[in-house]
């Protein structure tokens, strides 16, 4: 089996024993409170009903409509900041889910615009992520350079420690900010940071939501944006890294793959106009399949005697410890209707024998006699 497929069957296994640890570990995690958030919100429920004398479906519609205002806290989610931060969730395919199209023609609109510009984001931050790699390989070269270090050049994982660190100080750097402008504990900044630039968008905590900010706090806006796009950059560099490095290693396997099969096909057929040549015994039996059972004794004189006759009705026995190259005068016999006769063949010529598009008899079967060393058409 191949390497490539190895890898790839590897690849799959562990995806999905990865992903039986995630459920496990989550579930470990997270079950627990849940079941103690559900009881505390029912049992608020149940206090508010009761207290306000409220029915189940009155109570219902104050949680919808205190559910469906949320995103209103932000200010217009469809003015021209509004929508060109949604269009920027879309895009990138973060997808945080806080503003919703309710029209038909905006969900239309959506699936359409999603379809041209998701492939034209993704185009655009591999280039940047080249880009940025391509920088930090210069800076990496220079830094080498002025330590004299013998080996300047840059190399995957001088990239790699290069793009990560700058991946990590754009989280905390936008963690910080972050922090400061909607009130999150740093680790939930790091968290939403982490979230956003990764694209998973769960949308539990999602940035200019309150306050107006995407109307009264346009420079916020402008951050949160730029922090958009450039951290997806970076990020999009160490991917470029990582991906890159994959399909080299099946690059590789696969160069491999071919110089061993080139390797072992040093006994394949060189054909050069109407001669061709073998250099192993398998090839002598590539090259038999090319011959018909005439008697080549009767072909030319100055071949070399390769069929053995036998007695009459037996066929002829090819010696297959004999390699040779069939010849012009031979390929021409082979080609000619009516030389295709003499001992051996029965009397049989060329029309009585399926030939392939060059005019040859196609294979013969052979049955081998391992003792005799021969094989007997």
């Amino acid at each position: 089996m191949k390497k490539q497929n190895v890898r790839t069957i590897s690849l799959i296994v562990c995806t999905f024993t990865y992903l039986l640890i995630g459920a496990a570990v989550f579930d470990a995690l997270e079950s627990e409170t849940e079941k103690k958030r559900w009881k505390a919100l029912s049992a608020v429920e149940n206090i508010l009903i009761s207290r306000y004398n409220i029915s189940a479906e009155d109570f219902k519609v104050i949680e919808t409509v205190i559910m469906k205002s949320e995103p209103h806290k932000a200010g217009q989610q469809w003015k021209f900041s509004g929508a060109f931060y949604y269009a920027t969730t879309v895009l990138t395919t973060i997808g945080y889910g806080h503003s919703t199209p309710s029209t038909v023609s905006g969900k239309i609109f959506t699936m359409c615009y999603a379809a041209i510009g998701i492939p034209l984001g993704l185009v655009m931050f591999q280039s940047i992520g080249e880009r940025v790699n391509r920088l930090s390989s210069v800076i990496v070269h220079a830094v080498k350079t002025s330590f004299n270090c013998k080996k300047a050049i840059a190399s995957e994982v001088d990239l790699i420690l290069v793009v990560t660190t700058l991946s990590s100080l754009t989280i905390a750097g936008g963690a910080a900010a972050f922090s400061k402008f909607e009130g999150w504990s740093y680790f939930d900044s790091v968290y939403y940071c982490f979230i956003t630039l990764t694209t998973i968008g769960f949308g539990d905590m999602v940035a200019l939501q309150k306050d107006n900010a995407l109307n009264k706090k346009p420079e916020y806006v402008a951050f949160a944006l730029i922090f958009i796009l450039f951290g997806l950059a970076v990020v999009a560099a160490s991917l470029n890294l990582l991906v890159l490095r994959f399909v080299t290693m099946n690059t590789e396997d696969e160069k491999r793959d071919e110089a061993q099969a080139i390797q072992a096909m040093q006994i394949a057929v060189k054909l050069d106009g109407d001669i061709i040549t073998g250099n192993t015994d398998s090839v002598d039996e590539r090259c038999y399949d090319r011959i018909s059972v005439i008697n080549p004794l009767t072909v030319c004189h100055n071949c070399p005697t390769k069929f053995d006759m036998t007695e009459a009705g037996n066929g002829c026995y090819i010696d297959t410890n004999y390699r040779y190259p069939l010849m012009d005068c031979e390929m021409t016999q082979l080609r000619s209707p009516a030389a295709f006769s003499g001992p051996g063949n029965n009397g049989h010529r060329m029309h009585d024998f399926e030939t392939d598009d060059d005019g040859l008899i196609r294979p013969l079967r052979y049955d081998f006699h391992p003792s005799r060393g021969r094989a007997s058409v």
